[in-house]
This record gives C-alpha cells, structure tokens and sequence, in this order.
C-alpha cells in the first residue's frame, strides 16, 4: 500500500464517464477525483448507478465516453491488476474451494510468487479473523464467514485502492462494525477505499460522501457539510432533501450536479 501517494495525483480519477446500456443512458456525464487514504462512502438507492461506476473504475464495464484514471493509469490495465482490489456485491469466491484454496488461487491471479503464497495467505486471514476457518470449504460457511472471504480475497497483494461493492449488505450489526474497523485500518495504513452502501448510516463511518440518485451526484462533500448544506439532523433526511432540491432544479429548468469537485 501506497505510504507516499506522488503530490498532487488522485488515487481515482474520473472525468465526463458516460455509460449506455440496452440505448439507455445510465451515467450521463459523471466527474470525481478521490484522495489518497481516504475511505469514501458512495450512498444512494439500489439501481442508481453506483455499481455501474464502480465496475467502470475497476476496468470491467464498457464505457460510451470520458477519462478514467486510477494511480495516474487508465482503468483496467494490466499494470493495476495487483494494485486495485474488487469486492462485488455477490460472492466471487469459489464455494467449492477451502478458504485456504481460494486465497491462494486469487494471491496466483495478482502474481504473488509461489514461494510467498502462504505467507500471503496467512496475512489477509489474520486480517480478517478467519484462521479458525482456513481449512473449512466456503460452501459450508455462514454469510458473514463468506463475506470476510470474499473480502480477504480483496485484500490479496495489499492493493492500493479498494472498491467494495455493498460490502456490508444483509450483515447484522457487529459483523458491520468488525468491517468497518477493517476499513479503517486499511486506510491508516495507506489504502484509499471506495465503499458503496444503500444505507445511509453508514455515512457516519466515512470521511467524505459521494451522494448518488439516477446516474448523477447529488452531493460530494463530508457528511458535516452535507448536514449543514440541507439543514438536516442525518444522511437520510439529508439525502432526501437533496432529491427535493433536484427536482425543484429540474422542474425550473436546471440539472442536477454531475460534476462535483472534492
């Protein structure tokens, strides 16, 4: 992980990306520049585009038009194979594999030497409190166990920038904060992370906020400027008050804000 990021360069940055899928529109025009060593909350509801923009900095989605940079290098080349790590929303491990299995196959993927294979290994179990598991298939595991899996599997090769898709979904209260207190020590130690969420209390774990609705940014900001911007008690109220304000824009004529700048 990056201890001294080059001055000046984001870790991801992204300008006019435009999506289309099946003739529709999905990404009219977005534009972000994300930090070194920050950990951002990409929020809105299911279906708003935050996957589509995920998959685009990761290299895996087509894109119709626009820049998109991760360490100074276009999205999905093959140098930032062992640089950038993926956690999609749907388990990408394999179920029929041990946990041990798994890690090593994807530690293969990144070009870990096969004499420090192990050792990899062993690193992200420790991360992710699995150890007691390392032999255990992951079919038989519980959901939690496999999203630390899948997580671990993230985390191979100590990537620079992490994008993790709805990392957290459907995981009760205390597998949530273990996670998030993954996150943040990732970030201590250098990695930059792009977390995105349908919940709109997770905000309160991230230093600042993409605020997502329709394919556009409603906000970029830290969760205290959005509060103070809408004059409202938390994200979800805060966020709601953004769309009416979009919708007002709309209704006289105005867009809402695809550009943001951090």
């Amino acid at each position: 992980m990056l201890k001294n990021p080059p001055v000046g360069q984001p870790a991801i940055r992204v300008e006019g990306l435009r999506v289309v899928r099946g003739g529709r529109t999905v990404i009219p025009g977005l534009s972000l520049e994300v930090p070194h060593g920050q950990v951002v909350g990409l929020l809105g509801p299911s279906g708003c585009g935050k996957s589509t923009l995920m998959r685009s900095i990761v290299g895996v989605q087509k894109v119709a038009g626009g820049v998109v940079e991760v360490l100074g290098l276009p999205a999905g080349t093959e140098p930032l194979r062992h640089r950038i790590g993926y956690l999609t929303q749907a388990p990408s491990v394999y179920t029929d594999l041990t946990v041990r299995e798994n890690l090593a196959y994807f530690a293969a993927v990144v070009g870990t030497p096969r004499s420090g294979t192990a050792r990899e290994v062993a690193r992200v179990v420790d991360m992710v409190d699995l150890g007691s598991h390392v032999d255990a298939s992951v079919g038989a595991l519980s959901g939690g166990q496999l999203s630390r899996v899948s997580l671990a599997a993230a985390l191979v090769g100590a990537p620079d920038v992490l994008v993790l898709d709805e990392p957290t979904v459907g995981l009760d209260p205390v597998l949530r904060r273990d996670l998030w207190v993954i996150f943040r020590r990732l970030a201590a130690d250098g990695a930059t992370l792009l977390v995105s969420s349908h919940v709109m209390d997770e905000a309160v774990r991230c230093d600042r906020l993409l605020l997502m609705r329709e394919g556009e940014f409603l906000a970029d900001d830290t969760l205290a400027g959005v509060l103070a911007s809408t004059g409202a008690a938390d994200a979800e109220q805060a966020f709601l008050a953004l769309v009416d304000q979009a919708r007002d824009r709309a209704a006289a004529g105005g867009t809402t804000t695809s550009e943001v700048s951090s």
